[in-house]
């Protein structure tokens, strides 16, 4: 008798089972609210959420609500950056658009701090919060490639690596970053910087439409033609206005095979290399990415200066394209090769994401001035415990061929964009690096023009107005019309309400 109601038991759970929807877990579509839910406001009021309405949300999503005490929870709430360690009150994961839909109504209507997650890797930490809604787009993720258009439509929450491996697959390419596991969304609004940049223009500058649900719960079309204030806006300004659900990106042909390494030179050389940088780097074709590391790890091992260089035109012009990189002489090692491009974007990934703590300051410039690299080199050097690194990701090219005003990305003039990182072991205290790092930007930021809105932080609050130059004024009208609450403000913010 046991073992046929065991049976029929079974049978019952595997029928509901497979009644559900595909994207939803069993668990979550048996999720009960047995609690009201503690949370805090956009503005910092504590906030107590009605079980009864919590219960709502959960019935109404196709995909997943976590609470604190779900186990999957614990991994959903975590970011890249181990100095980030946050408890949202509750974790939206969308299966798609509309799920992303109700997420923002149930946010804007209890007035809850937002945070928008996709790969993780905001520095600052913007992709999650104490006390609000996460809405987490990891289960949001899928890329189609239209071939005879040159168009990929890639889904909100997908990352770069996808994006590669679907586009190369036909011999095409957009514009991405230099982590196969960053987030398409946080990446493309913001900007959009990587290895074909020079080349194609930022990521953003890559971007046909885009579907966006603004603060209003509304999913709204933007693009040149529908809705192109929004499309203006989306394109540089971050998640200011909404959560991008899909993107389409134009695509360009190129070959699947880059000539791609590092030459690699003692510390020894740092001034010597950073002169010819600065001359150098002004210099290359738009099919040549070169970017410059400088990398001091903890004391015991010695700090190295890297010359990266990724050349994706015509291979007979190669040679002319980098020979001046021998002026520098011979590097302690290196060299350049025929390197598979997907292979080339995940060369820099981190397969233990939260083995270190680590944080960042950036700036834009438009030339390494003798007067920068005197500060560089009075700036730079070890600790017992703390890698630190400046890095130069170049950009010029076709970056700088896009009007100030064509989006809302104004950093055209850039050169370079010069970002100072340290990081730490995760039970280290992190304010003593903090307090390290913005020590040392303190002497270089004078030396920059301007921050990338991807490395924003709370310290760069009182400049963002100054940051966004002359499209600060119609930026703030966008805002004001598509989340006059600020509802998303977790970002290089644009207030409304000031």
């Amino acid at each position: 008798m046991r073992r046929r109601q065991f049976c029929q038991s079974a049978a019952g759970m595997a029928a509901a089972t497979a009644l559900l929807p595909y994207s939803r877990t069993l668990a979550a579509a048996m999720l009960e609210i047995d609690r009201d839910v503690e949370a805090i406001s956009g503005t910092g009021k504590e906030l107590m959420l009605g079980r009864s309405e919590v219960q709502e949300l959960a019935n109404g999503l196709l995909g997943d609500l976590l609470l604190p005490g779900n186990p999957a929870y614990e991994t959903a709430r975590l970011v890249r950056n181990a100095s980030i360690d946050k408890y949202p009150a509750l974790i939206v994961q969308p299966s798609g658009a509309t799920d992303v839909a109700l997420a923002v109504d149930f946010a804007r209507d209890h007035h809850l701090v937002t945070a928008v997650k996709c790969g993780g890797h905001s520095s600052a930490g913007k992709s999650t919060c104490n006390g609000g809604m996460m809405i987490d787009l990891s289960r949001f993720r899928h890329v189609r490639v239209d071939p005879a258009n040159k168009i990929a439509y890639v889904s909100g929450g997908s990352l770069l690596g996808a994006m590669d491996h679907e586009t190369m697959a036909h011999g095409l390419v957009t514009v991405a970053g230099t982590v196969s596991h960053t987030g398409v969304g946080g990446l493309t609004t913001g900007g959009g910087f990587g290895r074909l940049a020079r080349r194609y223009g930022l990521a953003l500058d890559n971007v046909k439409a885009m579907d966006i649900v603004s603060a209003d719960g509304k999913l709204r079309h933007a693009s040149a033609e529908q809705n192109p204030d929004l499309y203006w806006g989306v394109r540089g300004a971050g998640g200011n206005f909404g959560v991008v659900t899909s993107f389409e990106f134009n695509l360009h042909e190129m070959s699947r095979t880059v000539l791609a390494g590092s030459f690699v030179y003692p510390i020894e050389r740092l001034r010597d290399v950073l002169e010819f940088y600065a001359e150098f780097s002004l210099q290359t074709p738009d099919e040549l990415a070169a970017d410059l590391v400088l990398a001091y790890p903890p004391a015991g091992k010695p700090p190295v200066v890297i010359l990266a260089l990724c050349y994706s035109g015509d291979k007979s012009r190669a040679d002319a394209a980098m020979s001046a990189v021998s002026k520098l002489g011979k590097p302690m090692v290196g060299e350049i090769r025929p390197t598979d491009y997907v292979a080339l974007q995940k060369s820099g990934d981190s397969d233990a994401p939260r083995v270190n703590a680590s944080y960042l300051k950036g700036g834009f410039t438009s030339e390494l001035t003798p007067a920068l690299i005197d500060t560089i080199i009075a700036v730079m050097q070890q600790h017992p415990r703390r890698r630190s690194m400046i890095i130069f990701q170049q950009a010029g090219g076709a970056i700088g061929r896009v009007a100030t005003n064509a989006t809302a990305f104004a950093h055209r003039y850039a050169q370079h964009n010069m970002v100072l990182t340290m990081a730490w072991q995760p039970d280290e205290p992190r304010d003593e690096h903090v307090k390290a790092i913005k020590s040392s930007w303190a002497q270089l930021m004078p030396h920059t023009h301007g921050f990338y809105v991807n490395e924003a932080d709370d310290d760069n609050a009182s400049l963002v107005d100054k940051n966004y130059q002359g499209n600060y004024a119609r930026l703030l009208g966008i805002k004001k019309r598509y989340d006059p609450t600020n509802l998303f403000r977790l970002n290089a913010n644009i207030d409304p309400t000031a």
